[in-house]
């Protein structure tokens, strides 16, 4: 799943950047306001998260317009103020969660993966369908009794397949959410990592649809 991490310390960015890639994320990083605000605007993301202290444009006015143009990206605001108020304007502006500055990064990643199971409506505390339960710590999936170790890529796919079962997806959209934006996959990637999730799945929870693409959980 594709993320945007919107922060304008750049040591602190480099590292939760590497954390975030680790756990199964294709992570895009914004330095300041403006360039937040136009790829949150033009690029396809699953979740951001937002510094509200920035140069150029300050976070808070980046989620307004965000959400003033409908945009419903799910969002966690990180901020080295404590005013409770200011927290109260955070979510007033549009944000899903809060976290201040400083904080663990096992404690941002607890609330990314969180979040992004209630957005999608899922909320036990292992991402289940269709008979899979997908270990996100370990990136294992489990399936008939048996654990099968994925990818970085492979995961990326499953766990998008798994929040959105029984929706189609075309190759272009599957590779904005799983690839980073400066990335240039070949064209048949998709097909690639398909059909090696067929192998270690079985053929029938990922299915083709000619002229349309793919969908999880119906029968191939």
């Amino acid at each position: 799943m594709r993320l945007l991490l919107v922060e304008d310390d750049p040591g602190l960015s480099r590292s939760l950047k590497l954390e975030l890639e680790s756990a199964g994320f294709a992570v895009d990083c914004a330095t300041d306001g403006e360039a937040a605000e136009f790829l949150g605007s033009t690029e396809s993301y699953d979740i951001v998260i937002l510094d509200l202290g920035l140069p150029k444009m300050p976070g808070l006015e980046v989620l307004r317009r965000w959400r003033r143009a409908e945009n419903q990206v799910p969002v966690i605001v990180l901020t080295a103020r404590d005013a409770w108020h200011e927290k109260v304007d955070g979510f007033k502006a549009g944000a899903d969660d809060y976290l201040g500055k400083p904080f663990h990064s096992e404690e941002l990643l607890a609330r990314v993966q969180a979040l992004l199971k209630r957005f999608h409506g899922r909320m036990q505390p292992q991402l289940a369908a269709c008979g899979l339960v997908l270990d996100e710590d370990t990136q294992t999936v489990s399936v008939g009794g048996r654990s099968e170790q994925l990818t970085a890529i492979e995961f990326r796919l499953l766990r998008y397949f798994m929040l959105h079962p029984g929706k189609v997806f075309t190759r272009t959209h599957l590779l904005e959410h799983i690839y980073q934006y400066d990335s240039d996959p070949a064209s048949n990637v998709i097909e690639v990592y398909v059909n090696r999730l067929r192998r270690k799945l079985g053929n029938g929870l990922i299915a083709t649809r000619r002229g349309q693409g793919y969908v999880f959980g119906e029968k191939a």
